[in-house]
């Protein structure tokens, strides 16, 4: 049964190339996001199939579809925390195992990011989701431009630290 389950997965997935292949505007997203270290074909598939308005809005408005978007919840004088929620659920499940490979193994950038947000003593899962909402706004900007990956435009940069004065009182 489970190589039954498996050969029509497979199937399926060859299916889903030959028609994102078949439309050139949607071969070249596909292209675009699968430049991208750590991210593949399924999560190209799934972004080109389900998110079709990346490249056409903002960051932000891309990580609030995307369901990676921080909300407050604040009543008053109280600040509460901000939570993640709405958004495309199958989207955002898809990319939360893509940003995982990403974040952990495969994309420099991101992995840079993420070490810094653990460094500064964020939780893990906190880290993923903002390495999700840096993600999805990086692709939303490639192909808005439609460029490939370069790892040099998306480099973090450490912040300047100061230098000590020559002068001694």
């Amino acid at each position: 049964m489970l190589k039954q389950i498996a050969d029509e997965v497979a199937k399926l997935e060859v299916a889903i190339a030959a028609m994102i292949k078949a439309a050139p505007h949607l071969a070249e997203l596909a292209e675009i996001i699968e430049s991208v270290p750590g991210l593949g074909k399924i999560t190209s598939a799934g972004l080109v199939a389900a998110m079709p308005e990346l490249g056409q809005v903002s960051n932000r408005i891309a990580a609030a579809l995307l369901g990676a978007a921080p909300y407050d919840d604040d009543s008053g004088k109280r600040r509460g925390d901000r939570h993640v929620k709405g958004g495309r659920r199958k989207v955002r499940n898809l990319f939360y195992m893509a940003c995982l490979g990403a974040a952990t193994r495969h994309n420099p950038v991101i992995m840079a990011f993420y070490d810094r947000l653990i460094a500064k003593g964020k939780e893990p899962k906190v880290a993923l989701i903002a390495c999700m909402r840096k993600l999805i706004g990086i692709l939303n900007t490639m192909i808005a431009r439609r460029q490939k990956w370069d790892a040099r435009r998306y480099e973090l940069s450490e912040p300047a630290r100061p230098q000590p004065s020559a002068c001694t009182a």
